[in-house]
């Protein structure tokens, strides 16, 4: 994977994981994750939003939203911070959809 190509993934400041584009199905982007070092403490997160979606228990996805967006930050391939994006990840499948600006509290 050549710089630039990736969307990186960070924790506490580290690079944690690189998802490689595979494919555009707007709004969602779906790739392939290339873990890093420090990633795997992580999946649990990841785990819990599937294990909610899978149920439709909606106050389940909002608690592992909000984890997974308290522990990973992430920027675009050119390196620029993403304001806010929704991720999910299954073993080295990710599907996420993103936005330039935070989305609205209400």
């Amino acid at each position: 994977m050549s710089p630039g190509e990736a969307w990186r993934l960070y924790h506490g400041g580290g690079l944690v994981g690189e998802i490689e584009e595979v494919e555009r199905d707007f709004p969602w982007i779906h790739g392939r994750l290339h873990a890093r070092p420090g990633f795997e403490p992580l999946r649990p997160l990841f785990t819990a939003w599937r294990v909610a979606l899978d149920a439709e228990d909606h106050p389940g996805m909002e608690r592992a939203y909000q984890a997974i967006r308290a522990a990973v930050t992430m920027t675009y391939p050119d390196g620029r911070p993403v304001a806010e994006f929704m991720l999910g990840i299954e073993g080295d499948e990710a599907s996420f959809r993103w936005h330039d600006e935070p989305f609205d509290e209400e």
